[in-house]
């Protein structure tokens, strides 16, 4: 069997490729052109590289609309390199030295198949040829007439060849075939008859139903675990759509929760520069006031004429000055502790409080014109159960932002903590500067009086 030849074997390379190709290629005028133009591999339907002494299978990849492949009368020792050929149909892989049937799992399309006069002890590993309706063997080493039960599987295989093999020589070789594979039409190129199948089928009757009835109970078990893996994918896909119907909302909701911070972001960071804006515009009308009572101190101090009066009229200038800095000095740290949250929630919790005792006495009297919800509307029930409420409400607030360092573990958080820290040491920079400025501007005016008293007392 095995296929010996003198000369050295050869590479399927492009060169053996293209020469094959275009020696099967169309002929005369047509021919002639794609010839000129060059015969794309992807191309080609059928290809055939008889005896060409090849060892291996390879460079075929380029082939992946090739139905019909003929590699018989080679010296090919191992079925490899058809991977992308998923679209033949018809395989000839006779007379080479193959030992095993392998490297065809993904031609699932293959109908025909001849592996004649090869090495092959067992047949085996053809599961995924599904569509297999012609299989030659013949001409082999297969010695297991149980091994052709596993043809039994191939439900389109009507035509076997076994011829050559040492199960031929098996007495019951026909008729075991017959019985086991009934849907055959031709074994070793010879129509079996119905009445050999009928004889074959009552002589291993008993080992046929007991074939069956284990196949059944294997594809039964199959039909179970397909069931349960399309179950499987349906959860998969329901779960999958719900999960991204949860996403979805969730990356909404998370927009919304950004606009929401957002608005009450600008809203705090409005109502601290309002705060700011009052408390300079404060600043100013103070120092405007002053500024107008400091030139008239000045000229009077300048107009006396007395020492006596010159210095009472300097001591009381020197107080309005020492009033002017605590006033602005008053006023910055008012603007300090506006921006404290604890005080801030201080205040909110004392106003909240007085509008819900205001609002409990309109409800006792029957003032209450509005319409409350009632999950509202039972809280005022009593002055206690009210104040119990709000005083529970304040010290959460309270214990939250006590609570806050161990609360800020996301980003969001520590974004909310580094921008208040941003706002706390702008803040007191700006308090810094603001400070520097009120204590230069005192410092000037005192300097001015300082040398006015000088310039007084010299002359």
């Amino acid at each position: 069997m095995n296929r010996l030849y003198d000369m050295e074997p050869r590479v399927m390379d492009d060169e053996m490729l293209k020469l094959a190709v275009g020696e099967q290629g169309p002929r005369e005028e047509a021919g002639q052109l794609a010839k000129q133009e060059g015969i794309l591999f992807k191309d080609v339907l059928s290809l055939q590289l008889d005896f060409q002494n090849i060892l291996r299978i390879d460079n075929l990849w380029q082939f992946e609309s090739l139905q019909k492949l003929q590699l018989d009368n080679n010296i090919i020792e191992k079925i490899e390199g058809l991977e992308n050929l998923t679209h033949l149909v018809w395989l000839d892989l006779s007379f080479n030295n193959i030992e095993a049937i392998e490297g065809l799992d993904t031609l699932v399309n293959l109908e025909d198949l001849s592996l004649f006069n090869n090495r092959i002890s067992k047949i085996d590993s053809l599961d995924a040829l599904v569509k297999l309706q012609v299989l030659s063997l013949g001409n082999n080493h297969i010695g297991n007439l149980m091994n052709v039960i596993y043809l039994r599987r191939f439900k389109a295989l009507r035509t076997l060849s076994l011829s050559g093999n040492p199960v031929a020589e098996d007495e019951d070789y026909k008729m075991f075939i017959c019985a086991y594979l009934p849907d055959l039409v031709y074994l070793d190129f010879r129509r079996l008859d119905d009445h050999m199948k009928e004889l074959a089928e009552m002589k291993h009757q008993y080992s046929i139903d007991e074939l069956k009835h284990r196949e059944n109970l294997v594809q039964a078990r199959l039909e179970d675990e397909q069931a349960r893996r399309e179950e499987l994918e349906e959860h998969k896909f329901t779960y999958k759509d719900k999960f991204v119907i949860i996403c979805l909302n969730i990356f909404e909701y998370g927009l919304k929760q950004q606009e929401k911070r957002k608005a009450e972001l600008d809203n705090f960071m409005e109502c601290v520069q309002e705060a700011i804006q009052e408390n300079q515009e404060q600043g100013k009308l103070k120092i405007a006031k002053f500024e107008e009572k400091h030139l008239l101190s000045l000229n009077a101090i300048r107009e006396e004429s007395e020492l006596s009066n010159i210095e009472a009229k300097i001591v009381q200038y020197s107080e309005d000055i020492t009033e002017l800095f605590n006033v602005l000095m008053t006023l910055e740290m008012q603007l300090m502790e506006q921006l404290e949250c604890r005080d801030l929630e201080n205040h909110h919790h004392e106003k909240l409080l007085e509008i819900a005792i205001n609002i409990l006495e309109k409800i006792v009297k029957g003032e209450m014109d509005e319409d409350l919800p009632d999950d509202v509307r039972s809280l005022f029930v009593d002055k206690d159960t009210i104040v119990n409420a709000v005083g529970a409400s304040h010290d959460i607030h309270l214990l939250k932002i006590d609570n806050r360092e161990d609360e800020l573990v996301t980003r969001v958080n520590s974004w909310c903590t580094h921008l208040l820290d941003k706002i706390h040491k702008d803040e007191i920079m700006r308090n810094r500067k603001r400070v520097k400025e009120i204590n230069q501007y005192v410092d000037h005016v005192q300097s001015e009086l300082d040398s006015l008293e000088c310039g007084d007392l010299l002359d």
